[in-house]
């Protein structure tokens, strides 16, 4: 007892065995699934779209660092999972300087100009696809069937332009046409099961989100389970939407925040131009993530109302 020293901090007084590296690299381990069926059906040049983008975020997550005279924090794994999360959200043919490209502006302008890690307000890979989209439309809508190789159209843009579904199964597996990671729902799914297990996402968004899209598919006509296994849905849903700097912090506004990406996504996928709609209603409910955490706060006990 004569050798115990005390250590007398103001609350919250919360211990716990997590660091920022320990999620980070189990989030890469959840995305190894996706990214090994990716890999398996459109071949080594999706491998090389993972590796470039990910070498691509690490050098400018070092670069910005440098420049600004801070630590070098590029072996925490947030600027690997930014660029791995930014591959999977590509076309596996996919040029590998503009996937370069993609990632430092998704580590640049997604995070770095904010202050880094837990400042950026938008999900930085997002940042990086939508100026991908916005720059190289061409390239970023240039599908690979994994059957035989010959450039298709995903299966969203195929019921939207065509009128043509696909089966369950194949949506199910990820044997069509799509990024490298979005095509496999059942490799998303193990790796959101790990991550759940692990308690690094909460339930709350992933649930409202998907369910809000069954829901309204439902109610308007359409089918609720091509659209669930359908795209960038799955993906978004457990991996990007659940991101714990640019989600809400309340269950209240983690509810909130799931149906409004859940909205979006099907007035996309009905009435607009793009088959898709996932990374922007991401995006969208991002920029929405302060006013959920200041509208949703729960009431402190016992605080009296100044006029109550």
């Amino acid at each position: 007892m004569e050798n115990l020293k005390l250590l007398v901090t103001s609350s919250p007084h919360i211990r716990d065995d997590d660091s920022v590296q320990k999620i980070m690299y189990s989030v890469i381990i959840a995305l190894i699934p996706a990214s090994l069926m990716g890999v398996y059906y459109f071949g080594f040049h999706a491998f090389l779209v993972i590796a470039a983008s990910i070498l691509g975020a690490i050098v400018t997550e070092g670069l910005f660092q440098k420049l600004r005279n801070k630590p070098i924090t590029v072996s925490d794994g947030s600027a690997v999972i930014t660029g791995l999360l930014l591959a999977l959200n590509l076309p596996p043919g996919f040029p590998l300087w503009m996937a370069v490209v993609g990632s430092a502006v998704a580590i640049g302008l997604g995070k770095q100009v904010f202050g880094g890690l837990g400042y950026n307000p938008f999900n930085p890979a997002l940042i990086g696809r939508a100026f991908l989209i916005a720059s190289f439309p061409g390239a970023m809508t240039t599908w690979i069937s994994p059957v035989d190789g010959i450039t298709t159209a995903t299966p969203l843009g195929l019921l939207k332009l065509q009128g043509i579904t696909t089966d369950y199964f194949s949506l199910f597996i990820g044997r069509v046409g799509g990024c490298i990671g979005e095509t496999s729902a059942v490799a998303i799914l193990i790796g959101a099961a790990f991550l759940l297990y692990k308690g690094y996402i909460d339930w709350r968004i992933p649930f409202s989100y998907l369910g809000t899209v069954a829901v309204l598919m439902y109610i308007f006509g359409k089918d609720p389970v091509f659209h669930l296994l359908s795209g960038g849905l799955m993906l978004g849903a457990f991996f990007m939407a659940t991101d714990m700097v640019t989600s809400p912090i309340t269950k209240k506004g983690r509810w909130i925040f799931g149906i409004g990406a859940g909205i979006v996504v099907v007035v996309i996928r009905i009435w607009g131009g793009l088959p898709e709609g996932v990374s922007y209603s991401i995006l969208l409910m991002n920029g929405l993530t302060p006013l959920l955490n200041r509208y949703t706060r729960p009431r402190i006990f016992g605080k009296v109302k100044a006029n109550g």
